[in-house]
C-alpha cells in the first residue's frame, strides 16, 4: 500500500500520515516503511545541526504500522492509543534513513487490540514496545 491507499484505511492525513508504505506479509504481520528525508516538521528544533526523529514520532509510526493490521475492524470507528509499554529506544532515526517497522497484534478483547513492534534501519534494532488501542 502507497500513501493513497493508506490514506482510505488510517484517519490520519499529512503531516501526522507518517508512513510511505505498508502491508501485511505472509506470515501475518504488518510491514510499515518510512523514509526520513530531513525537512520534516518533528525535526525542525530536534536537535540543531544533529536531527533525530523523536521517540513519540517512532512510536506513532509504529501504531500506524499497526493499525493495517485491523484496518477492517475500523470500518467508522478510529483505533485509540490506550497503553504503550516496555517500550525501548536503542539507536536513533536520522534523515536519509528508511525505518522498517514490523508490529503484529498479540490478542483482541473488543474494543481494545493489544500489539507489539519493532522498528529497524539497516537491519539494526531502533525501537521496540507493546502497545493497545481502542476501535471506537
Amino acid at each position: 500500500m502507497k500513501v493513497q491507499d493508506l490514506e482510505k484505511i488510517l484517519p490520519h492525513r499529512k503531516p501526522m500520515l507518517l508512513l510511505d508504505e505498508a502491508k501485511v506479509d505472509e506470515s501475518g504481520k504488518a510491514i510499515g516503511i518510512y523514509n526520513v528525508k530531513g525537512d520534516e516538521f518533528f525535526l525542525q528544533g530536534h536537535f540543531p545541526g544533529n536531527p533525530v526523529v523523536p521517540g513519540v514520532i517512532l512510536c506513532e509510526m509504529m501504531a500506524q504500522t499497526c493499525a493495517v493490521l485491523f484496518s477492517q475492524d475500523v470500518k467508522d470507528k478510529n483505533p485509540y492509543y490506550t497503553s504503550l509499554d516496555k517500550v525501548r529506544f536503542r539507536n536513533p532515526v536520522k534523515p536519509g534513513d528508511r525505518v522498517t517497522f514490523e508490529c503484529e497484534i498479540i490478542k483482541a478483547k473488543p474494543p481494545f487490540v493489544f500489539a507489539k513492534g519493532k522498528g529497524f534501519v539497516e537491519g539494526k534494532l531502533c525501537i521496540q514496545g507493546e502497545f493497545s488501542f481502542a476501535l471506537i
